[in-house]
């Protein structure tokens, strides 16, 4: 799917259209209102819209009014501005959803399914059950992980940590990819937090070699069809 990112701010944009990119959209960004309004004519077809409300040309508000006044394409705001009014007004223009920054990637994503299902019945993910190995499933709509058809009670970062590795199993994702996705695109914490929380998924899953250590650059789901080395 094809998502529009209208964002002027390079340092959110950027890592932003890589993680999307990630999860398999095909992604066009733009600075600003007037270059978005008209991407909206080009090929590929807009499946979602990210909208920042700070743009440099014509303000935000006047972007999704214009965008809802030709297009039923859903609009999801990103912003700063958190104020109740602000929220409302967002709304009231024609956005589907409306998401105060900072935000987490793994709650954009989430929200980014649950507005494409609400709009057009569709989902940003092709399969919704992930198969690794060891017997463990992950159902990324309904949040559940079974091991050998047994439920395993993750907490929200674990489930978010596990389905990020187990969306390309096989595939190594870097300490700063899974902060960034998992945690945030600006995440300042100690990278310490990534390793309590893979140990406590490892010992959860009850096989520790379900999630390996790619020593020096990050982790990897094994597949279900994996043997562990």
């Amino acid at each position: 799917m094809h998502v529009l990112v209208i964002e002027d701010d390079d340092a959110i944009a950027e890592p932003l259209a890589r993680g999307l990119e990630r999860q398999g959209w095909t992604v066009r960004r733009e600075s600003t209102g007037l270059d978005a309004l008209a991407a909206l004519d080009t090929a590929p077809p807009v499946a979602l819209v990210l909208l920042d409300l700070g743009l440099p040309d014509i303000d935000g508000y006047e972007v999704c009014r214009r965008v809802r006044a030709r297009s039923n394409v859903p609009i999801i705001v990103l912003t700063a501005r958190g104020d109740e009014i602000d929220r409302v007004l967002g709304l009231e223009l024609g956005a589907d959803d409306y998401v105060v920054k900072p935000f987490g990637f793994r709650e954009l994503v989430a929200r980014m399914n649950a507005v494409l299902r609400r709009t057009t019945g569709a989902s940003t993910s092709a399969d919704d059950t992930i198969h690794l190995a060891g017997g463990v499933v992950v159902d990324t709509r309904t949040r559940r992980v079974t091991v050998a058809d047994t439920e395993v009670v993750l907490t929200r970062k674990e489930f978010d940590l596990l389905a990020l590795l187990g969306s390309d199993p096989g595939a190594t994702f870097t300490r700063e990819s899974i902060l960034e996705q998992v945690w945030d695109a600006h995440w300042y914490g100690p990278t310490k937090t990534l390793d309590v929380h893979i140990a406590a998924l490892r010992k959860k899953l009850g096989d520790p070699s379900v999630i390996e250590t790619v020593r020096g650059v990050g982790f990897r789901a094994r597949r279900s069809d994996d043997t562990a080395s």
